[in-house]
C-alpha cells in the first residue's frame, strides 16, 4: 500500500531530526572513489560493506524515502517498485542494486515483505550514510538520490532529488551502465 491512514510510528526521533529542509549538496566529483559504509541488508539478513564490491562489480546506490513501514514517499514508491521489477536487468549486466532507507530494521522487514523486494534493502535509521552522501532532507526523512558506481567504486553518475526530477528512471540508470562499459 502506498499510503496508509495509520500514522503510528511516524513522529519519532528520526522524523524530528530530519524535519527541517536541507537541500541536497553532494560534492563527490565524478570519477572519484565514493565513501565506504557498512549497513544491514534486511532482504538477505546479512551485513553489506560497500568496499566489498570494489574491483568486483558495479553498484547502484539508490537512496529512497520511506517514512514508516506504512508511509511511503509518493515520488519514491513507484521508483522502488520499478527498481524491484527491473532488478534482473541490473543483475544481468553484473550490477548490484543497493537500496538504502532510513527505516529501522523492524520497519524495513515489513517493507521487504509487503513489496516483495528482491534487491538488498539496507537499513540506515541514524541517517549516517544519507548524511555522508549529502542527499538532503525534508519533512521527516532524507531525500532520495541515485549514485552509479563503476567496478572500482568510483562515481560515474549521480541524480539528486528535485521537485522537477524526483528520481532517475530505470532506463536512465541502465543507460549509465551501458556508457561505463563503452568507456
Amino acid at each position: 500500500m502506498l499510503i496508509s491512514t495509520d500514522f503510528s510510528g511516524l513522529f519519532n526521533e528520526r522524523f524530528f531530526r530530519n524535519f527541517l529542509p536541507i537541500p541536497a549538496a553532494n560534492q563527490i566529483p565524478l570519477r572519484f572513489l565514493t565513501p565506504d559504509f557498512q549497513l544491514p541488508d534486511i532482504t538477505n539478513n546479512t551485513l553489506i560493506k560497500l568496499s566489498n564490491y570494489r574491483n568486483k562489480q558495479p553498484v547502484l546506490l539508490a537512496f529512497t524515502r520511506i517514512f514508516t513501514e506504512k508511509q511511503y514517499c509518493p515520488f519514491c514508491y513507484p521508483h522502488i517498485k520499478s527498481l524491484n521489477e527491473n532488478y534482473e536487468q541490473f543483475q544481468n549486466r553484473g550490477v548490484e542494486v543497493l537500496m538504502v532507507t532510513s527505516t529501522d530494521e523492524r520497519q524495513s522487514q515489513i517493507v521487504v515483505r509487503d513489496l516483495g523486494l528482491k534487491m538488498p534493502l539496507l537499513s540506515d535509521p541514524t541517517c549516517r550514510v544519507f548524511r555522508t552522501y549529502n542527499v538532503g532532507q525534508a519533512l521527516g526523512a532524507p531525500l532520495p538520490a541515485q549514485f552509479v558506481l563503476d567496478q572500482e567504486g568510483r562515481l560515474r553518475y549521480k541524480h539528486l532529488f528535485s521537485f522537477l526530477d524526483h528520481n532517475a528512471s530505470v532506463e536512465k540508470l541502465l543507460e549509465q551502465y551501458n556508457a561505463i562499459v563503452k568507456s
